[in-house]
Order: C-alpha cells, then sequence, then structure tokens
C-alpha cells in the first residue's frame, strides 16, 4: 500500500490519501462490467474511483483495520465492492480466483499507508514513540524488534545495505548491536535517537529513514511479496486485462520495470545465438513503456507523493504471444 492520496482526502476521510488518483483511474480503464482487484485497498480513495466508473471491485489488504474503514466508506455501492483479507502475493487464494474468474485489471500500490505511518502504535514511524512492530497485518508473525534485537550482525547488515540502501550500514549496524548488548529495544523512537546518535544528522531527513524502511520490507516480506504477485498477475488477469503497480522507492521500481519488460519482450538474443529467438515467458504488452510520475500540482497537495511511480502492462491473448 502507497504512502499516499485520493479523493478520501478531499472527502474528509482522512484515513489515506492515494497517489496518482487520475492517472490510475485512466490507464486502469474502468467501467460497466469490469472487474478490477484492487490489490492494495488502504483507505479505499482507488477503489472509489473504479466503483464510480461502474466497475465491481474486489478490495484486498493484510490490514483489518483498512478493510474495515473502506467497507464502511464504500458500502453505498452495494454487491459491487467486497474485501478479501489477505497479502496481494496470495491472490489466487481468493474465493472468485479459484473458481476461474479472471479480472479486468489489477492495481498494487507499494509501501506503507499514510494511516500506518501516522499512527505511533503500529511502530512504522519515529515521529511518535510507539512499540517497534512494523507489521501490516496480524497475520504476519515477525515484528521489528525481533529484527532489532535479535538478528544477527550479517543479516542486519544484509537488510540495511539492500532494502534500505544504507551507505552508512556498518556504522548504524555496530550501534545496534552494542546498545542491544546494555538492554533491548522497545520503542521506535529509541531506535530512532540509537541511530541519529551513531552517524550524527544533517538536512531534514532523519538519519533512520532508511533504516525503518528496510527494517519494515523485512518484517513483511514486501519485495518477496511483490515478486510472488507479479508473476501471479499472469494468471489473475484475462487478455486484454491491465496490472497498474505504483511503487515508491528504486528496488520496488527496478523489480517492476525488469518484470514488465523481460514479460513483453517479443525477441530474446545473445552474442552465441545464430539467430534471435522466440520469447517463451512473453505475456504482456507495455502500452506506456515510461515510468507515470505525479504532476508537481499533486506532489505540492501530497508531499508523500514525490517519490511515486506507475508502471502499466497489459495482458496479451495467449494465440497473439509468439511471432
Amino acid at each position: 500500500m502507497s504512502a499516499a492520496s485520493d479523493s478520501g482526502a478531499a472527502s474528509g476521510s482522512g484515513y489515506h490519501v492515494s497517489v496518482l488518483p487520475r492517472e490510475t483511474t485512466e490507464w486502469m480503464e474502468a467501467g460497466e462490467g469490469k472487474f478490477i482487484i484492487d490489490g492494495t485497498l488502504g483507505g479505499g480513495g482507488h477503489s472509489e474511483a473504479f466503483l464510480k466508473a461502474g466497475a465491481r471491485v474486489l478490495g484486498v489488504d493484510r490490514d483489518p483495520e483498512a478493510l474495515a474503514h473502506a467497507s464502511k466508506r464504500l458500502s453505498v455501492y452495494g454487491d459491487r465492492f467486497r474485501t478479501w483479507q489477505g497479502n496481494f502475493a496470495d491472490l489466487g487464494d481468493y474465493p472468485e480466483g479459484q473458481g476461474g474468474e479472471r479480472a479486468d485489471g489489477l492495481l498494487l500500490d507499494l509501501g506503507v499507508s499514510s494511516r500506518q505511518l501516522d499512527a505511533a502504535e503500529r511502530g512504522f514511524s519515529f515521529r511518535g514513540e510507539g512499540p517497534l512492530d512494523m507489521r501490516m497485518g496480524p497475520a504476519t508473525e515477525l515484528t521489528a524488534a525481533e529484527v532489532v534485537n535479535n538478528w544477527s550482525e550479517d543479516d542486519l547488515l544484509k537488510i540495511l545495505w539492500e532494502y534500505g540502501e544504507e551507505r552508512k550500514a556498518r556504522r548504524i549496524v555496530r550501534a545496534i548491536l552494542a546498545r542491544r548488548d546494555e538492554r533491548p529495544f522497545e520503542t521506535t523512537t529509541d531506535l530512532a535517537d540509537c541511530i541519529e546518535k551513531a552517524v550524527g544528522r544533517s538536512g531534514r531527513t532523519h538519519p533512520g529513514t532508511k533504516t525503518f524502511q528496510a527494517i519494515r520490507i523485512a518484517v513483511n516480506d514486501e519485495l518477496g511479496s511483490l515478486e510472488r504477485a507479479l508473476e501471479k498477475s499472469v494468471d489473475l488477469l484475462k487478455p486484454g486485462g491491465r496490472l497498474l503497480v505504483i511503487t515508491f522507492h528504486s528496488l520496488e521500481d527496478r523489480m517492476v520495470k525488469r518484470f514488465m519488460q523481460e514479460r513483453s519482450k517479443v525477441w530474446l538474443d545473445q552474442p552465441d545465438w545464430p539467430e534471435p529467438r522466440p520469447n517463451p515467458r512473453r505475456a504482456f504488452r507495455l502500452p506506456q513503456r515510461k515510468a507515470i510520475a505525479p504532476s508537481d500540482q499533486e506532489i505540492q497537495v501530497n508531499p508523500r507523493a514525490r517519490s511515486a511511480k506507475l508502471r502499466v502492462a497489459e495482458l496479451l491473448d495467449p494465440a497473439q504471444i509468439h511471432p
């Protein structure tokens, strides 16, 4: 789910602001008779736009609080809106999917919601003191406290480098290990203060930002879930169905870009091959090859949207895939 902006802000839902609302609605081509899966329901802003266009929507989220909020907000749409609690990586398990129904569109709006960031008790942010939790849903057993207090030095370094792209990972991890030898970390502000003391602070961005991101990604297996969901999308969509993915950091975006490019190439070629070969994994075409960014106007209204990117792919009819 995203860091953020929807008509929800305008309508006073006060829960979550979905990014790129106009662009997402246009590229999804939601309309009468269409069935759309919103794989990251959040506050329901994107789902509401699809419903207003006349589509049926299945809203999916790990977070029961998000499901309850969106269900109440979107109850006016009756049986055209339903919810399913779970990880979007497991979408093949939803009842209609098991029954063979395929969707006209699938949206994955990645990251963490405005509500999750702003609720100190969820432990996602250091802006307010809260427990070291960071779980997007109760089915997740791993917590941030477990990661920070019990993971090995090598494992902590790995996630800070790979998930946080944190150049000061060694200094931060050394400080975490030294401090937890004295007493375990219990709160978000406790961890944030330890990081700030270890590496100092310059500029507006808190030095713990990338570390918190890395821990959150590890706790919720976000990249693993994304990889599984992307592969599953081929089975979830009907021919002509569209996959839309909104990312918020380079790791996610590289993964989505690579997947869409690899699954849309017509030909594969290598220097030692006598001639190019048809791509056996081709399944999509790209109606928009470049990522779509939010407008300056949207960023002014919703600063959390500044790093968002939207990518679009359309599932091909199997009969049209091979040249």
